[in-house]
């Protein structure tokens, strides 16, 4: 029985919105893991610095790789670089000006022609 209003049961902790079960056993967390975003296909790499108090980040898009692909690459990028970073809405974003570097890297690893 889905019950929407349950955030937390003392019997079981925190309760998935989605799917109404326990968080430890929640199926929407890994479903969410495998979907690949419908994209275009067309690799961006490009450096921002809005928004940010000038500290830049070096943004890349468009990689057809599920949640758990992309958290792999960006780990990978961010050790041979050195350097922070994260991934956003199937976006992995580094901490610095790695443009160049991050296409090279790409193209060794077969997202680039």
């Amino acid at each position: 029985m889905l019950n929407s209003n349950l955030v937390y049961s003392t019997s079981q902790g925190s309760i998935c919105s989605g799917c109404g079960q326990a968080i430890g056993s929640c199926a929407c967390s890994r479903m969410n893991k495998a979907v690949v975003p419908d994209i275009d296909g067309v690799v961006r790499i490009r450096y921002e610095i809005k928004g940010r108090k000038g500290k830049g980040m070096t943004l890349i898009t468009g990689l057809a790789l599920n949640e758990a692909g992309l958290l792999d690459l960006a780990r990978k990028l961010k050790q041979r670089f050195g350097t922070g970073g994260s991934v956003k809405d199937y976006t992995i974003e580094l901490q610095g000006d790695f443009r160049k570097q991050a296409e090279e890297e790409l193209r060794k690893l077969g997202f680039l022609k």
